[in-house]
Formats: structure tokens, sequence, C-alpha cells
């Protein structure tokens, strides 16, 4: 005791030497500050009933710098217990799976397609009830989803990134033939699984209108699944008809509306968790209101942004969604009020897009100039190699007859484009060779099936620099170029003005296309080449 009244009249002391306007210590009260202890607060029988109840955070310093009017609201689903809104859904599909005596703890094997967050929702269920658990996730996704993964105590299995989704290859292929082979082994199949939006109109949506108090005038979230916006959108429709639904989707996938909207040459993103190149069968796309596409950039920079200018600690399709919101919002009055949904943490990827390196490396942001390792070329750009006329072949071409044009020509890769041009991806001669040995594929069969979709582009005006520091990473770059075409005129009718004559007139429109080519593939031996005549060249001349 003599200890604690020595410790207080030292923090009496303290207060009392600042000269501030601050009230005595025996005055203030637990409401000036920002912290309030919840009385409700119990004790719960496992971590698994941390799932839900998740806060809505309302932005303060973002919506300022698009000058909206509006409130905007954050559903931060990274609150939930394995870090993610998929937390709900795995929950939610045990419990029915387990209701309806389809698994039973101990016996039953989980296995489940996945980017990642509904992997580790279900392996965190598996470790409280004990499921063995077998996750098949893409390549792409990231290394900190595989570790926690682990330590949950799931078995991984990984697979290539540029399979379609109806492919052998797919995560959703491989799943259904472990399936088949493992003895008491189900998935419960968050892509059809009604439990899927069901853990959000009965959770999810309520908690928002709750925490809303029924007033909520926009709602935006991303699409992977679909699971979390058509069960949202489903109930907010019923009890809120004019609340505008925004769906968000990247570049790169097929889910929005309309069609021409997916029209596109990204063949490949960085945001994880999002989009997809087959319409799941538990989305419901008649319930957005209106689409939005996102790119890459705009969705890591505004996930960068929430972290450094809201607090929140958040992942890339945060990013997204929340930088769709801010230009659907625009729409809105004082007043109204935007919800976004955020639906994981920043922990899953502490090594990309929290990473300023990992971001330079893509362009996303300014690369700081690196001035103790600057060579006599760095600054040259890629136009000034001796670039030649790259030979490409198209997605149809057999893997035998690619892996003949590469010995023939002394190639190690090939660009794949399609018949417009557009670049698809491209295939290696080791690849090639070694999906031949291990009969993955057919000497017959299409390079589209072993096409690498992940790969550096530059442009001409690249650095050699920043070149030479891709190629300590990849084996070559594409260089690329971004084609205009031959602008058509359009017309188009406009319907008739109030202040005219009340007649329909026609204006014309130019419509531009824009599609990106490839105009050379570009190696480390290419860029050391060039520097070495570069220096011997120089050389000559300075001993002339």
């Amino acid at each position: 005791m003599a200890a604690v009244k020595l410790y207080l009249e030292d923090y009496k002391a303290l207060v009392g030497g600042l000269e501030t306007t601050a009230a005595p210590i025996s005055t203030m009260s637990a409401m000036d500050y920002t912290y309030n202890r919840n009385e409700n607060l119990r004790t719960h029988d496992n971590i698994l009933a941390h799932i839900g109840n998740t806060p809505l955070v309302k932005l303060n310093n973002i919506p300022k710098t698009y000058g909206l009017k509006c409130d905007v609201y954050a559903k931060c689903e990274f609150f939930n217990a394995g870090g993610s809104v998929k937390d709900r859904i795995a929950l939610r599909m045990v419990e029915d799976a387990e209701r309806k005596g389809l698994i039973t703890p101990g016996v039953s094997v989980l296995i489940e397609p996945t980017s990642g967050n509904t992997g580790i929702g279900l392996a965190l269920c598996g470790a409280v009830k004990g499921y063995r658990c077998i996750i098949v996730m893409p390549e792409k996704m990231s290394n900190e989803k595989v570790d926690v993964l682990r330590a949950l105590g799931a078995e991984i299995v990984r697979t290539p990134t540029s399979a379609a989704w109806d492919s052998p290859e797919s995560h959703i292929s491989v799943a259904k033939r472990l399936e088949k082979e493992i003895p008491g082994a189900i998935i419960l199949d968050q892509y059809k699984n009604p439990a899927n939006p069901m853990a959000h109109y009965e959770g999810t949506a309520e908690e928002i209108l709750q925490q809303t108090g029924g007033n909520i005038d926009m709602l935006v979230a991303g699409a992977g699944t679909g699971g979390t916006i058509t069960g949202i959108a489903r109930k907010l429709k019923e009890r809120i008809p004019d609340c505008k639904i925004v769906g968000v989707d990247p570049y790169g996938s097929i889910l929005a509306q309309p069609e021409e909207m997916n029209k596109s040459d990204v063949s490949t993103y960085e945001v994880e968790g999002i989009g997809y190149d087959f319409i799941p069968n538990v989305l419901d796309r008649d319930l957005v209101d209106k689409w939005m596409k996102s790119n890459d950039k705009d969705s890591l920079i505004m996930a960068r942004r929430l972290i450094k200018e809201e607090g929140l600690l958040c992942g890339g399709s945060c990013g997204a969604a929340m930088h769709s919101g801010m230009l659907a919002a625009q729409e809105l009055e004082a007043g109204q009020r935007c919800v976004v949904v955020l639906p994981d943490s920043v922990r899953n990827y502490m090594t990309k897009h929290l990473s300023d390196k990992w971001m330079e490396e893509r362009d996303f942001i300014s690369e700081k100039e690196d001035t103790d390792n600057k060579h006599w070329w760095s600054n040259l750009k890629v136009s000034s190699l001796p670039l030649a006329a790259p030979l490409t072949v198209q997605p149809t071409i057999a893997c035998e007859d690619a892996i003949a044009i590469m010995q023939r020509e002394g190639y190690d890769q090939l660009p794949v484009v399609d018949h417009e041009g557009i670049i698809q991806g491209v295939v290696t001669l080791g690849s090639l060779m070694s999906k031949l040995v291990s009969s993955k594929v057919e000497g017959s069969s299409p390079v589209q099936q072993s096409l690498y979709s992940q790969f550096r582009k530059i442009k001409l005006d690249t650095t050699l620099g920043k070149l030479s520091r891709i190629l300590d990473r990849d084996h070559f770059a594409l260089i690329v170029h971004t084609q205009r075409l031959s602008p058509e005129l359009q017309l188009v009718f406009s319907p008739p003005s109030h202040r005219g004559t009340g007649r329909g007139s026609l204006d014309m429109e130019q419509c531009v296309i824009e599609k990106e080519v490839c105009i050379g593939i570009v190696t480390q031996i290419d860029l050391l080449t060039h520097i070495t005549r570069q220096q011997k060249d120089q050389k000559e001349y300075s001993d002339e």
C-alpha cells in the first residue's frame, strides 16, 4: 500500500508540475480518456467466440482529401480471431456440417481450396475442435498466410497461380482430387456452400444495422467468392431498399457487370482475396447496384494510407474496397453514411505492400535513389539497348513446337500473345522440359497450359539501373509499349434537353482503344553485353 501511495503522490506531483489547465487527478473521470471499459465483458469458452461483433470505425482523415460530404465508416473485419472476414464463414460452414452429421472431430479431414483467409479460419476451427485440415492455395498467396496455416497445424498444397479454375492443376481441381483420395475427407466448399452468404446475412449485416441504427446509404465491399457482399446486400435490401450496394472487382477478374467492364489486358494482379475467373455459385450479382473495377496500384497505396492516416492495420483488398468507396461516395450528401467492408489484416502482407522495396519493385511507389550503388550506366534508358523485334507465339501452339522454336532460335523463353497481340504470359524452355518429363503436359498440349503469367514488365523509359535490380530477382523482363488504336467515330444519341427544343441530337464521340503489346524481351546477359560493349567503346574513344 505504501508503494501505491508513493506512486500516486509522484503522479500527482508530475501532473501538478506541468503548466497546464488539466483538472486535478482527484476530479479526473474515465470519460476524459478515449478508453472506456466495456462492463459487459465476459470470458469465452474458446477463441471461436471471438469471431464476429467487429467494430465499425469512422474515418476522419482520408475522406477529407477526397472532398467527401458524407460520413465514411470501416467495418473492421481484421478484428476477427483469425484476422479476416473469412473466419465468419469458416465457423458457420463447420458448425452447419457438424449439425448435419457430415463431419466428426478426430475423424473427418477438412479440405478447402482458398486464397488463404478461409483456410486460416478453417485451420483455426480445426485447432480448437480437433479436425485435420488440408489447405490448397495458389502460389501467388503470401508466405505469411502459409506460415500462419502451418502454425495452426494445417497441411498446405500449393498450385500454379496461372492455372484456370477448371484446369487439373488449379487449387479447386487439386482439392477435389484429394477429397476422393483421402478417407474421411470433405470439401465444405465456400464457392457453393449457402452457409457462406448466410453467415453475413445473419451476422455481419445485422451488426452493421445495429451499429448504424439502420442509417446507412451505401455499402461498399470487394467480391471474391461473393459471400460477403451477397449476404450483407440481401439483408440491407430487405431493411433499407434504397441503400446502394457497390461491388469491387479487380482488373483481370470477370465478376463485374456489365460484362464489358471485364475486358482488360491484365492477366494477373497482386491484390489477394478478391476476383475470380469464374462466377461462384454463392455470388448473387443482381444484388449489386454498381460495380467498380480496381487496380493494384490504387488499392495497395490506399491500404498503406489506411494504416498511416487512419491507424487501420489492414490488407490489400481493404485498399481496393476503400479506394472504390472514396470514388463511389462522391454522390452522397452531408448526413449520409457509407460503410466499407475491410476484409483482412496487414499481418498476411508484411513482406508485400507493407514493404517499400516490394512496392518499388512493382512501380507502385517511386523508387528511392540509391547513390551508393549507382553506376555510370544506371540512368541510361532501356531504349538504349539494341532491341530486336521479339519472336512471339500464340497460346494454341503445341509445347513440342515451342521447344523446337526455342532450340532453333537459341532462346530460353518466348512471349505468348493472343490473336489481338495482347500478352498472355511467357513460356520457358526449362519449364516446358520439366513438365514434359514429369508428364504434367504432353508434347501436343497447347503452351497455354504451361504459361508463366507473373512476370515483370518494363517500358522503354525504364532506367538500366532499375532493370538491373529486376534482373537480380527475375530471369527476364518483357519490354512493353501501350498502343493506341486508330479512333473510331461513334454516333451517340443524346436525349432531349430540358433547355433545348425538345428534340434529341446526335453527338460525335471518339472511342480510343489502348492495349499493351510486347516489343522486346531482355535478360541479364543482354544487359551485361550492352554494358560491356559501352565500356569498350568508351575506352577506345578515350584512347584515341
